[in-house]
């Protein structure tokens, strides 16, 4: 197996790579990793794609959605193939990965970012939920990590905890959802959600990895609907 790195930036939070992987009798693949730790490649995209449709099965009206991580925006493709949607805000901390995908670093991210659905705002996704306007939201897809276990940084472990999500809710309208991507089960995550919103349900997701069998999970809490 060969890697040529492609592009590479140094943020506050640490390094970011965009790699090709190259392998005998496999696709060439880019390759997105953080402060050293795998994020997501160009192959085995089930999982953002598992995310955003069972995600968005949750809402019966997901006209505006939030999706904390860009990525390599496959989540946020997932969630403009659902004709129900109107509006996309994408919330990414690195700006480096923003221009990637804008210069084209990233061959399909022109594409996805003319699509005049989406809004990207390069910022905290903690920070941006903080000033968003009240129930603005149908839903929010939150996938900046492999789940509370498997941080890229440290920090994130903030997005799973208490005040976190009671802002999420906050910003989410009445019959909206929060969705949490892991990539293992989190039963303490699970309980947390379940205290903020009074309801939490994990989904388990079958991929198949570089020849391994996984289980993905996908924490939902819903915001009753008004009477």
């Amino acid at each position: 197996m060969e890697y040529v790195e492609i592009a590479r930036a140094e943020t506050e939070r640490g390094e970011l790579v965009l790699r090709e992987r190259r392998e005998e009798h496999a696709p060439t693949a880019l390759e997105l990793r953080a402060n050293g730790v795998f994020v997501m490649d160009t192959l085995e995209v089930g999982s953002e794609q598992a995310l955003a449709e069972s995600a968005l099965a949750q809402v019966e009206h997901p006209r505006a959605v939030i999706v904390g991580g860009l990525g390599l925006g496959f989540t946020m493709h997932a969630v403009l193939a659902d004709p129900r949607v109107e509006k996309v805000a994408v919330v990414e901390i690195e700006q480096a990965l923003v221009d990637w995908m804008r210069a084209g670093t990233i061959p399909h991210g022109p594409a996805l970012l003319a699509d005049e659905r989406v809004t990207v705002v390069v910022a905290d996704i903690a920070v941006a939920l903080t000033e968003a306007r009240p129930a603005s939201y149908d839903l929010l897809l939150l996938d900046v990590d492999n789940g509370p276990g498997y941080l890229v940084h440290d920090v994130n472990a903030a997005l799973y905890e208490t005040p976190f999500l009671e802002a999420a809710r906050r910003a989410l309208r009445p019959g909206g959802a929060l969705a949490v991507w892991s990539a293992a089960d989190a039963p303490e995550l699970a309980e947390t959600m379940r205290s903020v919103f009074g309801n939490a349900t994990g989904y388990g997701h079958d991929v198949r990895l570089q020849d391994r069998d996984e289980t993905y999970w996908l924490f939902v809490s819903r915001v009753p609907s008004e009477a």
